[in-house]
């Protein structure tokens, strides 16, 4: 069914931010802009007499009701679709354009939930932070690739403004949420390393090739509850005819 943008369903993360103005620039941003939904993740500094004076009265309340947790992962949780922004690309690393993710998230609001993470100032997302999210994005520049923190904010609302007065557009269905997703990840990996499928000195960097995968085709919670029912079988399985080898042996 065609929908236009919800923005109450789209929340800015900030994964541990290094300086307090940033957070205040980025509620001013997203005011500007329409988004209500605020995570810091570990922040460095609450300081409110530095956030409060950079998101000004017209942001103040989202500073008031924003979310402050202890790590990425437990804020991602009920998320059903993470964006990530990076300024480095690589093979691993392959981005969107911010208009592009933009025009694909107006399909995404009907039925999920978005998180759009931004990363620390110095360093930006980490390989565990890009782990947990379903794509990166973008921005382009001339050639100085590193933007301020809340600057990077307003340019990726703004292309969400912008996209939001579009036309309706045919939604997404409901995908699955992030804690599901990696509980399914953690159970595969467990699996997979059980029957010598992939290496368990390094499974995490065997497994990115399947969570590639799964972005791909992105899962519903029932696709998440088939895949998990299939590794208990096979777990299964595998256990007992471990247990029948063994008896073999012993007789």
């Amino acid at each position: 069914m065609p929908h236009s943008v919800d923005f109450k369903k789209i929340a800015i993360v900030l994964c541990e931010p290094q300086i307090p103005e940033n957070i205040g620039g980025t509620a001013r941003a997203m005011a500007n802009m329409g988004l209500e939904r605020l995570i810091v993740v570990k922040p460095k500094s609450l300081a409110q007499e530095k956030i409060y004076p950079m998101a000004t009265a017209g942001a103040r309340h989202l500073i008031d009701s924003m979310e402050v947790v202890d790590d990425l992962k437990t804020a991602l949780k009920e998320f059903n679709w993470v964006v990530g922004t990076t300024a480095r690309l690589g093979s691993h690393r392959k981005a969107m354009t911010v208009e592009n993710m933009a025009a694909k998230l107006i399909s995404m609001t009907g039925e999920n939930r978005v998180a759009l993470v931004f990363g620390r100032e110095d360093r930006g997302l980490s390989t565990e932070d890009v782990r947990l999210c379903h794509q990166l994005v973008n921005i382009r520049t001339a050639g100085f690739s590193s933007l301020n923190l809340a600057q990077a904010v307003l340019l990726v609302c703004y292309e969400l403004f912008k996209a939001g007065s579009d036309k309706p557009r045919e939604s997404t269905p409901k995908l699955a949420n992030k804690f599901d997703l990696e509980a399914m990840y953690d159970q595969l990996s467990e699996l997979l390393v059980r029957i010598d499928f992939i290496n368990p000195e390094n499974p995490e960097h065997w497994m990115d090739n399947i969570r590639r995968f799964f972005t791909r085709h992105p899962l519903t919670a029932r696709d998440v509850k088939i895949v998990r029912g299939i590794c208990r079988q096979v777990d299964w399985y595998t256990e007992r005819r471990f247990k029948k080898m063994e008896a073999k042996k012993k007789d």
